[in-house]
């Protein structure tokens, strides 16, 4: 399902003067005004005029994508961010409805993204579900397996997604869930195309799914007791990663990562955009996803994780300078 995606700002949610407050699970309206403001505007006590100025460090240029490098202080992160290829059997690597062929190389056009391997092109495609409009918004942070799950579900529906981290003392969404909601409970959903918000996210799959896939829950999400287990022994290695809060600048704008769950190389990436509370439109792109052409003809290459900042205009490819890039324009 190829074509070109509209991208457009993400809306901002006025909760009502008196919170609403569900029983867990149970699938509700919200009443919202739907205005194009920056992030500053959504958050108490910070004001337009105290939007800090962002800048990229002295003298930085956006390293050369290198690929399947490891650079060597991150080969410990990369190798335990992997436990989940293992642990849930590829969940996450691709879209609903994958299929893949090898044709020889002359049967891709020039222009045309396609894995190479031996002197062949594999030729992907998938089958999805309607697109959103309008991006849905998740509220949660790297810890326990039932955000996790989510994010599967958000790869496997190849759904763009715009995410407020909400780590432990998180001083900015946190508490936006709890006047949204009417408690701190994560993850939190709101799905600006129908008015839909929701907890749980057993029902935020099926939520997901009914919406924007076939209705079928895939099997490694379904399993009860198993799925908890897998997705448990997969986050052991980055255990307590992307939880607490680093004092940070708020932006003025979303950030935007072209990433998908079962990466290592990008959950590194998340992790950090997690802990310094920086909101982000994740732009999903495992294998199958036409996205992929998208950025193929954006970068001239197609490599993920891929960074777009619109506060400073910095774009780049390379999980560990992601990362260090994050700290040193974000970190307070």
């Amino acid at each position: 399902m190829a074509g070109v995606i509209n991208f457009r700002p993400a809306p901002v949610f006025r909760p009502l003067p008196t919170p609403r407050k569900p029983k867990s699970g149970v699938q509700f309206r919200v009443s919202a005004e739907i205005q194009e403001t920056p992030l500053s505007s959504q958050n108490p006590g910070f004001s337009s005029t105290s939007t800090p100025t962002l800048s990229p460090p002295p003298n930085f240029k956006p390293p050369q994508p290198k690929r399947f490098a490891i650079r060597p202080d991150k080969i410990f992160d990369i190798l335990a961010a992997s436990l989940s290829l293992i642990f849930r059997v590829g969940t996450g690597v691709f879209v609903s409805g994958y299929s893949a062929s090898f044709v020889s190389g002359n049967e891709i056009p020039p222009g045309e993204y396609a894995f190479e391997l031996g002197g062949f092109k594999v030729k992907e495609t998938s089958k999805l579900g309607p697109r959103p409009e309008k991006p849905i918004e998740i509220y949660e942070f790297e810890r326990y397996f039932f955000h996790s799950i989510v994010r599967e579900i958000v790869t496997v529906l190849d759904l763009d997604v715009l995410y407020y981290p909400c780590p432990r003392n998180g001083p900015n969404f946190r508490p936006k869930v709890a006047q949204m909601g009417g408690k701190q409970q994560f993850p939190y959903m709101v799905d600006p195309n129908t008015g839909t918000a929701m907890y749980e996210s057993d029902n935020i799959i099926k939520y997901l799914v009914g919406k924007y896939g076939d209705g079928t829950v895939p099997l490694m999400l379904s399993l009860g007791l198993l799925t908890t287990l897998t997705e448990g022994f997969a986050m052991i290695g980055r255990m307590g990663k992307g939880t607490s809060y680093t004092p940070s600048k708020l932006p003025p704008k979303p950030l935007e990562l072209w990433a998908y769950e079962a990466s290592p190389f990008c959950k590194i990436v998340r992790e950090t955009l997690v802990e310094l509370e920086l909101p982000h439109i994740l732009h999903s792109c495992a294998r199958g996803s036409p996205k992929r052409q998208i950025l193929y003809e954006k970068a001239g290459h197609f490599q993920v994780p891929y960074l777009e900042d619109p506060n400073t205009g910095v774009e780049m490819f390379e999980s560990a300078e992601i990362v260090d890039y994050l700290k040193a324009t974000y970190v307070s």
